[in-house]
């Protein structure tokens, strides 16, 4: 277990989460009373992202997605964002 006081931590708090994940025991403390304990979630993949592609050959958009829009649909969209 590794004791860290409150300043540190604030200061480092980035560094202590990664410590965490790679499965070191963080606690945070303060005048050296354990206030919290870092951990991870169970089972989850922190760096992991989702990959794209999956509906690939399943959506098709027609050509006039494309084309831009026109005078008062474009005059609208603005008016309303």
């Amino acid at each position: 277990m590794t004791k860290f006081k409150m300043a540190y931590a604030k200061t480092h708090l980035a560094r202590l989460i990664k410590e965490a994940i790679a499965g070191q025991e963080v606690v945070i403390a303060r005048h050296a009373t354990p206030l919290v304990r870092l951990v991870p979630i169970a089972n989850r993949a922190v760096t992991a992202h989702r990959a794209g592609g999956d509906l690939e050959g399943q959506i098709s958009l027609p050509e006039s997605f494309f084309a831009p829009l026109s005078q008062p649909d474009a005059a609208e969209w603005h008016r309303r964002g």
